[in-house]
């Protein structure tokens, strides 16, 4: 049987402290073990032609985490941010941001920026990663936005619809995920993509992140087949 291939994936990348804790290793050392399977990942949808991959990788809560673990994460992104250039210029992706970068530190924005710019004019896959992001914070930042547009002349506010109101979010052309894949068992969305998830079909797989890779990416895939996606309407 022939696979369809969800257009846009989204993933919510858990259990890399769990991974390492189970293994008396430090947590560390789950995320940089986590880092490889981005890689994985990445070129597998790449391969696949799934359009967009957008990956939970720093919500705007994580700043709760130790101090150590934080700023060994901020490293672990400048030096995933050098790294992988290759990678996605070799695969052809083209890679955004969403969240608030400008609380990131200095130089982690530097090469965000960096990576950015070099691959704009990329045609492939779409690398969307989620840094400092929450869905409700999208959300008010959105509505802040449009606000202050309707203060100023720009927008009338009899005007506002879900479809206008998308176009104050942070990636506007963004297309809803058809699948959010979630790791460790866990059951949650955890506030990542709070208005984009509305009818997506969620798959969750028992591994942690660290041990995810492309056969397990491919589970997700064929249950996404099994599904029958209505919107809300009745099956014709």
């Amino acid at each position: 049987m022939d696979l369809e291939i969800p257009r846009h994936i989204a993933i919510i990348m858990d259990g890399n402290g769990r991974w390492a804790e189970s293994r008396r290793q430090s947590r560390i050392r789950g995320h940089e073990q986590g880092a490889k399977s981005v890689r994985a990942i990445t070129r597998e949808c790449a391969r696949l032609g799934v359009e967009q991959l957008t990956l939970y990788a720093f919500s705007n809560e994580n700043w709760k985490r130790p101090r150590t673990e934080v700023s060994f994460l901020m490293r672990l992104y400048q030096r995933y941010l050098i790294q992988e250039r290759k990678e996605i210029m070799d695969n052809n992706i083209r890679f955004i941001n969403i969240g608030r970068p400008e609380v990131l530190p200095q130089y982690v924005r530097k090469e965000l920026r960096k990576t950015i710019e070099m691959s704009a004019d990329n045609t492939g896959m779409l690398m969307c990663v989620a840094i400092n992001y929450g869905g409700r914070v999208e959300i008010v930042d959105a509505a802040r936005q449009f606000a202050s547009d309707v203060k100023s002349g720009k927008q009338n506010v009899d005007d506002l619809d879900e479809e206008l109101f998308s176009q104050y979010l942070y990636q506007p052309d963004m297309r809803d995920p058809d699948l959010l894949i979630r790791t460790a068992d866990e059951m949650r969305i955890s506030n990542f993509l709070l208005w984009q998830l509305s009818y997506s079909e969620i798959w969750v797989s028992p591994l942690c992140w660290p041990e995810f890779r492309e056969e397990h990416l491919m589970e997700g895939i064929e249950a996404y087949n099994r599904r029958i996606r209505k919107f809300g309407a009745l099956k014709t």
